[in-house]
């Protein structure tokens, strides 16, 4: 149970979950909803001693796929009913910056927070552009002559151009502290997206959470993953830090963001030097200070000396959009945006409001030298062009988050990456690019980044795969996609970051997402429910707190985290030989596969049988994995390898992950 720091009222939102219905058909007919709707007021009546305070304090009723009510109580109640066996929590607060066949909204959570929103903001209709953008880069139909202001012009179509889609809205503004989501709205729209039969969920949002049962995504991906729905989530943007990776449950498909071949670059001139960026000196208002100036913070800049200028603005504290906001509104003519050391050679095109372009570290020091040599600097800023091939792509996103999993060490997390930088897509017409208020452009389309946009890639994938496989399961889907990730950039060299240096499972997962691929996979790693429940059963939750997602009873006999058939393969405390159970299902035609591994550093690895014959699509087998430290590593640190199945034709790819037991 946890609580949000934004205020501590003496009634809070809370979320009670009972679990789910085996048999929804069934349920219908001994159970209707009214009757289930009947049950959560009975049960909060017997705390609240009162049927039409337990009608008035509930604001959410779960009754298709989930089973639970929302309400409003304060702790002393919540705590009761959690005492009797429910799983209640409060609601987490998440934050974030014949096609279309229906919108839904979800806004009683946030209203119980917050109060009630305005009537031209309680609908489906995206007035921030977040949600316009991702669905269209999942199942968006093709638009020729789409671009941002002139850029990147062509045809733009959505990773699945002709699924139908539907919206479901639980991302709401308040005031000017950007927008925010509830729990109890996020499940709400679970179930309903359940209960309309969606076959694919493609969720551009994470939160923080401590366990599986920490309400929202896990709960309702659950659900969605109980009735064949594959749910596709972001990574999260805190990266490069590692164990950042959010939304890390084994039957989520986890994304993180890379790089792609295009480009917007821009050069800034001065003296003998032209250097190329994307997309002079500060000078600080009397009641500014130098370090609010050097970032252009809005206010801080003094218009006598900023006037008719190229403004250089230092990377962080507030968005790279509203540092040209800022000069603009003094009065400068363009804005070189420098960065520190921190963030190297990561530069991006945003669409500012004033010619502008955006600079590495090491180009920002020449730049700087120039500016301390001379008391009359003079630049230009170059007209952007769109380069297509650029080298080397993809690279990883530096704000993608990076595991390891904190949650379950034996997952490893992101799964796949897939891009997230300069992705242009549909954009709503009902704000402008930049959020500002004077910035009176509306653009049918924009170019954004983050791992909101590489999720609905992959989820647009998914979406084919179902298509061209209807028998698969997610988790089948989720293992094609993954075993053939490819881990080269363009340069047929390993995928780095922007400071070119090489980069691990922790940042790519099992690599850079290769959609002809993953039609014909070969083998895949299945999973179904009872592997999950199983899986929770080992992490320590006992069958009543099972029960809520699934009737399940655990045995005695519990198996290993590592053993769950997940198509990589992490041993995070090694010490003494371990033994890793995995299972292959042939999804293609007969042949004999034969095993190859690539040693993590310090670690011997083994595969029994090391060659395997399939006959028919659908057969499965298992193999054993066998890890022993062999002494010739002093390693404090993860390290890592691969194990390839190939019948000569396939190539079915698992990343290994290890770390020493005592580091």
């Amino acid at each position: 149970m946890s609580r949000s720091g934004l205020r501590l009222p003496d009634l809070e939102s809370y979320i009670v979950y009972l679990g789910g219905y085996s048999n929804q058909a069934e349920r219908l007919l001994t159970q209707p909803n009214e009757l289930v709707r009947k049950t959560h007021v009975e049960l909060l009546e017997s705390h609240l001693k009162s049927k039409e305070n337990a009608k008035d304090a509930i604001f959410y009723s779960y009754t298709r796929h989930i089973n639970g009510f929302a309400a409003i109580l304060d702790e002393e109640v919540a705590l009761a009913i959690s005492s009797m066996g429910p799983s209640v929590c409060s609601m987490i607060l998440l934050t974030r910056r014949g096609k279309l066949i229906g919108t839904r909204s979800f806004f009683k959570g946030f209203e119980s927070y917050f109060g009630n929103l305005s009537s031209d903001l309680r609908t489906p209709r995206d007035t921030y552009g977040h949600g316009t953008h991702t669905l269209s880069i999942a199942g968006g139909s093709p638009v020729p002559g789409a671009n941002v202001l002139g850029f990147g012009n062509g045809t733009a179509k959505g990773g699945s151009p002709r699924a139908r889609v539907a919206a479901y809205k639980v991302f709401w503004p308040y005031k000017d502290y950007g927008s925010f989501g509830f729990d109890a709205d996020i499940l709400a729209a679970f179930d309903a997206a359940i209960y309309d039969g969606v076959d694919v969920l493609s969720v551009s949002l994470s939160s923080y959470s401590t366990n599986y049962f920490d309400c929202g995504i896990p709960i309702g991906a659950f659900h969605a993953i109980l009735n064949g729905i594959s749910v596709v989530a972001s990574a999260g943007n805190s990266g490069p830090d590692l164990g950042t990776v959010k939304n890390v449950a084994p039957w989520l498909l986890t994304v993180g963001a890379s790089t792609i071949d295009r480009d917007f670059p821009a050069y800034v001139i001065f003296g003998k030097h032209k250097l190329k960026g994307k997309a002079c000196r500060m000078h600080p208002a009397a009641n500014a200070s130098y370090e609010d100036a050097n970032v252009c913070l809005m206010g801080s800049l003094d218009a006598t000396k900023v006037r008719g200028k190229i403004v250089v603005c230092v990377r962080g504290w507030n968005h790279a959009t509203d540092k040209s906001a800022a000069v603009k509104l003094v009065g400068g003519k363009g804005m070189v945006l420098v960065n520190n050391f921190i963030n190297g050679n990561n530069i991006v095109a945003k669409l500012h409001v004033l010619p502008a372009t955006h600079i590495s570290d090491s180009d920002a020091l020449k730049l700087f030298s120039y500016l301390n040599s001379t008391k009359s600097p003079m630049g230009t800023i170059s007209y952007p062009i769109t380069m297509l091939g650029t080298k080397p792509a993809p690279s990883m996103a530096p704000f993608s988050s990076q595991g390891p999993n904190t949650i379950t060490p034996e997952i490893l997390k992101p799964d796949i990456i897939a891009p997230g930088v300069n992705i242009i897509a549909a954009y709503t017409m009902a704000t402008s690019p930049t959020h500002n208020e004077f910035d009176k452009r509306r653009l049918p389309s924009t170019s954004s980044r983050g791992t909101s946009m590489s999720c609905p890639h992959i989820a647009g994938i998914v979406s084919l795969l179902k298509a061209l496989h209807p028998e698969w399961s997610p988790s089948a889907i989720k293992s094609a996609i993954m075993t053939t990730a490819n881990l080269l950039d363009n340069m047929a060299e390993p995928i780095k970051n922007p400071f070119i240096v090489n980069v691990s499972p922790f940042s790519y997962g099992s690599g850079h997402v290769w959609p002809s691929q993953a039609m014909d996979p070969g083998l895949v790693y299945d999973l179904n429910a009872i592997d999950y429940l199983s899986f929770l059963c080992s992490l320590g939750f006992n069958s009543s707190q099972i029960s809520t997602f699934e009737p399940y009873e655990c045995t005695s006999n519990l198996t290993s985290l590592m053993d769950l058939n997940y198509p990589s393969i992490t041993v995070p405390s090694l010490k003494e030989p371990v033994t890793v159970i995995r299972r292959l299902k042939n999804v293609g035609s007969p042949g004999t596969y034969v095993a190859h591994v690539r040693n993590p550093v310090g670690v011997t690895v083994t595969i029994h049988p090391k060659t395997i014959t399939f006959e028919r699509v659908g057969e499965e087998k298992g193999f054993e994995i066998k890890l022993m430290p062999n002494g010739g590593s002093e390693q404090n640190d993860y390290v890592f390898g691969s194990l390839e199945w190939s019948d000569g034709k396939h190539i079915v790819r698992s990343p290994i992950t290890v770390k020493f037991k005592g580091h």
